[in-house]
């Protein structure tokens, strides 16, 4: 157990606090559980509060390039108005519910790269102090993972995931940024799909599936990006042929793009949204053209899983997959120890 010093405005004689997560990934929309443990100082201190902040590191556009920030995305007060008497030792435990549009940071264990965190903040006389700053690892949804285990299972590959800082236009997303699951193209689609990107917007009812294709150019009349829309509920997961479904979408995604191209820019396009980039809308509940796909499943041969667990570099093995994952480590690891506010570590326990 490590406790964070509260330095700043309380002095070097403040006091400390260690926040302890339960052990397991956590799910978009449930509970996050764990230990706030206090240490008292040199003094006896009225804590005003406690407060979890939930920061990601997320990716933004400006006009000097791409930029890189921390955003806290959700605030919990879970304690406070009690006295810690000088030396003191006090646990207490919590229990938060994650905003259903938490971005997933891992799938079947495997870290795809994306950085969340749990912050602890004290107040304390008046000031605010930041002290541990802890990882935080969520899990898929049961319907993401089985639309991401049918993009594997399809032939497209996992290249790399982020979080975008902004929101995708026509839809309901609550949080002020977006996360993108980078796919390499199915064989099949390579020759007009250079890129697939998914993003999950996760709903008490269901979740939406956002898909953009970076086109290639060629006979579907020059490059491009295409995005479509679709809602699947909870209850699909079990009862849906997923890999049809998935596959169907992608076949949208290309069919729509060279309609789309033969509109004149004063005729607009009947699939034309308020996305941008000249996107495509289209929004099912979950079965392309309308078709009701049945209660298939698909559970069988190497998916997304497999491609991810080969070392977060699609359908990579070897040396090169090694890298990606050690350089995710690595990446994670840094946005720990250089974002901690908190002050200088204290290895008493």
């Amino acid at each position: 157990m490590v406790f964070k010093k509260l330095l700043g405005s309380l002095g070097v004689g403040g006091p400390a606090v260690d926040t302890v997560l339960d052990p397991g990934a956590a799910l978009p929309g449930s509970g996050l559980t764990g230990q706030i443990h206090l240490r008292g100082g040199q003094a006896d201190f009225d804590i005003e509060h406690i407060t979890l902040e939930l920061v990601a590191r997320v990716e933004a556009e400006s006009s000097e390039g791409e930029r890189e920030g921390t955003v806290t995305f959700e605030r919990y007060t879970v304690a406070g108005g009690f006295r810690l008497a000088e030396g003191e030792r006090r646990s207490l435990p919590f229990s938060v519910t994650l905003p259903w549009e938490t971005p997933v940071t891992e799938l079947y264990g495997q870290p795809l790269g994306i950085v969340l965190g749990v912050r602890t903040e004290l107040g304390v006389a008046g000031a605010r102090d930041k002290g541990d700053l802890d990882p935080l690892a969520v899990r898929p949804l049961p319907v993401q993972e089985a639309v991401l285990e049918a993009f594997g299972q399809l032939g497209f590959g996992f290249r790399a995931a982020d979080l975008e800082y902004g929101h995708i236009g026509g839809t309901g997303q609550l949080l002020p940024f977006y996360q993108e699951i980078e796919l390499s193209p199915a064989p099949r689609y390579a020759h007009a799909v250079s890129e697939i990107e998914v993003t999950f917007l996760a709903t008490p009812a269901g979740t939406d599936v956002v898909l953009e294709a970076d086109k290639r150019g060629g006979p579907f009349g020059g490059g491009g990006d295409v995005l479509n829309r679709y809602t699947v509920s909870h209850d699909q997961a079990a009862t849906t042929d997923w890999n049809a479904l998935v596959d169907g979408w992608v076949a949208q995604l290309v069919d729509h793009h060279a309609k789309s191209a033969a509109h004149s820019p004063y005729s607009p396009s009947p699939y034309a949204s308020s996305y941008e980039h000249h996107a495509p809308h289209h929004t099912s509940h979950g079965h392309p053209h309308g078709e009701d796909r049945g209660h298939g499943h698909h559970r069988s041969g190497p998916g997304m899983g497999t491609a991810v667990a080969a070392g977060a570099a699609g359908l990579a093995v070897g040396v090169a997959g090694g890298l990606v994952a050690a350089e995710v480590v690595d990446e994670v690891g840094d946005f720990f120890e250089g974002d901690d506010e908190g002050g200088d570590e204290d290895g008493d326990d």
